[in-house]
């Protein structure tokens, strides 16, 4: 085991470049089972999570192999297993994801329940209830039994716009009979580049990047060669790290889809960025001055489904209100558990008042003070991460490997940039 050591309030300089997004390479693995054919993606990041993925793909049979820097070849030529190893699927959520493929594929699994963060409520009903539609025969005895005699097309209207519920839907129909209609579907750029790799292997699929996706089912998929997207929720977490320790960053990689979406949070905060080419510049020593709503309410800060503020931001967005001048509400909409991390925040310094599981209201500037903090889930995290860099004094970070579930090699990048952080082992 081991942990970060920070030394907080030192300048940061230089150019950050995100790695591949996670949220996509874990769904983009899973559709790998859909086809007998090689398949080689590139840009993956080297991450625990993936490597579970990895790792539970080959427990089913399939062929996967890292070449190179951040480059995977998969060949699912047989699948020699249904059931998914229980041990596996409770270390990450992404698990849930076999089950649109392996039924696509096999026409049965028996999935247990995936793992994931704590962070709330993260139910199952939105996969379930669009695999049923499409043509699935669903048991539950604590683990999931679901079966098939074949999948077919249907018009289908999710009871909300999950992300993963979306991905397993559309893993499901592009092999399906028929054509699917989804609609109320999620929109996010790791769902677009799901859709966009599956289309590489033969899927036809109309509407990415919308609420509406049209999958014409195809008999089956080939191979090919896929470069998995940037991590625009890394690339979000360091623009929050520019601003918290009033550093010069240079963020490349961020899209102006993505600028706006980011854009829409950040800079009710004050924070304010330059188009570079390929990128944005964040400039140092901002005011960081929170931008009350007319009439000088208080504003608000709350995620929502693409292409509001991520959820996954939200706690960066909080660690960097203790360092913004004015008064801020953070809403995190989605899950009741995820700002129970605050209170780490609070005992730094931060000036914040829990409202409830899913309110917090953060009064700035706060001279935050080291700590010594353990990470509760990826996203709170690397909040505290930003938090003891901001912070004065040394702070330490147990269970970091939460944090490295989704930010690859961290500690050795932000060291490039002149973060004092080091790896010490327990």
């Amino acid at each position: 085991m081991s942990y970060f050591r920070i030394q907080g309030r030192s300048g940061l300089a230089g150019t950050f470049t995100p790695s591949g997004n996670k949220n996509a390479a874990l769904p983009i693995l899973a559709g790998c089972l859909l086809t007998d054919q090689p398949v080689r993606l590139s840009n993956v990041p080297d991450i625990v999570d993936v490597r579970t993925m990895a790792e539970l793909l080959a427990s089913l049979g399939v062929e996967v192999r890292w070449e190179g820097s951040n480059e995977l070849a998969v060949h699912a030529r047989e699948l020699t297993e249904h059931r998914v190893d229980e041990q596996l699927a409770s270390r990450i959520r992404a698990s849930v994801l076999l089950a649109g493929p392996l039924l696509a594929r096999l026409g049965e699994i028996e999935l247990p329940p995936p793992g994931g963060d704590v962070i709330g409520r993260r139910r199952l009903d939105t996969h379930f209830l669009a695999l049923q539609s499409l043509g699935a025969e669903i048991e539950s005895n604590g683990s999931y039994y679901l079966r098939s005699k074949g999948l077919g097309g249907v018009e289908l209207f999710l009871d909300e716009p999950s992300v993963t519920g979306t991905e397993n839907a559309i893993l499901a129909a592009v092999t399906a009979e028929g054509t699917t209609r989804l609609r109320n579907a999620a929109a996010e750029p790791h769902v677009q580049d799901l859709c966009r790799f599956l289309v590489t292997l033969g899927a036809r699929i109309s509407g990415i990047g919308t609420h509406v996706l049209e999958i014409e089912g195809v008999e089956t998929l080939g191979g090919g060669e896929y470069r998995i997207g940037p991590d625009h929720v890394e690339a979000g977490s360091v623009i929050g790290l520019a601003a918290a320790t009033g550093s010069a960053l240079t963020v490349q990689d961020v899209s102006l889809e993505v600028q706006d979406t980011l854009s829409v949070g950040f800079a009710r905060l004050g924070l304010e960025w330059e188009p570079v080419e390929g990128g944005i510049h964040v400039p140092a020593e901002q005011s960081l001055e929170i931008e009350a709503d007319f009439g000088a309410q208080i504003p608000k800060i709350a995620d929502g489904p693409w292409p509001a503020f991520p959820a996954d931001l939200i706690s960066i967005a909080l660690v960097l209100a203790t360092q913004c001048r004015g008064t801020v509400l953070i809403h995190e909409k989605m899950f009741e558990s995820r700002m129970f991390f605050v209170d780490k925040v609070i005992s730094m310094g931060g000036r914040i008042v829990l409202c409830d599981p899913h309110r917090a209201v953060v009064v700035g500037p706060a001279r935050l003070r080291g700590a010594r903090l353990q990470s509760p889930d990826i996203r709170a995290g690397m909040a505290l991460l930003i938090a003891a860099l901001a912070a004065d004094g040394e702070s330490e970070i147990h269970n970091i490997e939460q944090i490295e579930r989704g930010y690859e090699r961290i500690d050795e990048r932000l060291r490039a940039l002149g973060a004092e952080i080091e790896r010490v082992s327990e």
